[in-house]
């Protein structure tokens, strides 16, 4: 009696259901791009705001951070003596989100609460009579401080992609301390309770 080598048909066939039943399952359950992007952007500005906290008590200047929300894209700020000044650096230039996803941005309580800043725009004097023609354009004051002595502006910044709900979003979570928390959709700050 010979003895087989190899295998049926049925046994090829067989795996190759399983191989591609096992496809499709992996295919199914991957996650969208969307929200990785997200995290991606949240994560960025997250760990931004950490290093120009530790910028500004290193080297005690002041800075702020600019959020367009109409363009979906946050500037940082430096406070010269000639006002607010665009913080020139490799790591801290402006920076665009994907027009995949929408941010909502919440200042915190108190004077923090409006969003345009903690500065009034209007002035005592006709500033056009005063007006050289030759003067940049005066950027507008940021929305988030970070101050020298460690603190910043309290506020929640949500990233979510366009289309889903805000809870499906990260948020970074300033507090007035100067702490800076990054939590994940569905994660709530424990510190709150």
């Amino acid at each position: 009696m010979r003895k087989q080598a190899g295998f049926t048909l049925i046994e090829i066939m067989l795996v190759v259901v399983l191989l591609s039943l096992t496809a499709v399952t992996v295919v199914l359950n991957l996650p969208d791009n969307r929200q990785d992007l997200a995290k991606e952007e949240a994560r960025r500005f997250y760990h931004r705001l950490q290093l120009l906290n530790e910028d500004a008590i290193l080297n005690g200047q002041d800075y702020g951070i600019r959020l367009e929300e109409s363009r979906l894209t946050y500037r940082f700020l430096t406070l010269k003596a000639e006002g607010w000044q665009e913080y020139d650096s490799r790591f801290y230039g402006e920076t665009q989100l994907e027009d995949t996803l929408v941010w909502e941005f919440v200042p915190g309580g108190g004077a923090w609460e409006h969003s345009e800043g903690l500065f009034e725009p209007g002035s005592l004097f006709d500033e056009d009579m005063f007006a050289d023609l030759e003067q940049d354009t005066v950027l507008k004051p940021p929305q988030l401080l970070v101050m020298s002595s460690g603190e910043i502006t309290p506020f929640r910044l949500t990233i979510y992609p366009k289309g889903e709900p805000e809870e499906q979003g990260w948020q970074i979570v300033g507090k007035e301390s100067g702490q800076v928390l990054l939590l994940a959709p569905g994660e709530a700050d424990e510190s709150d309770r």
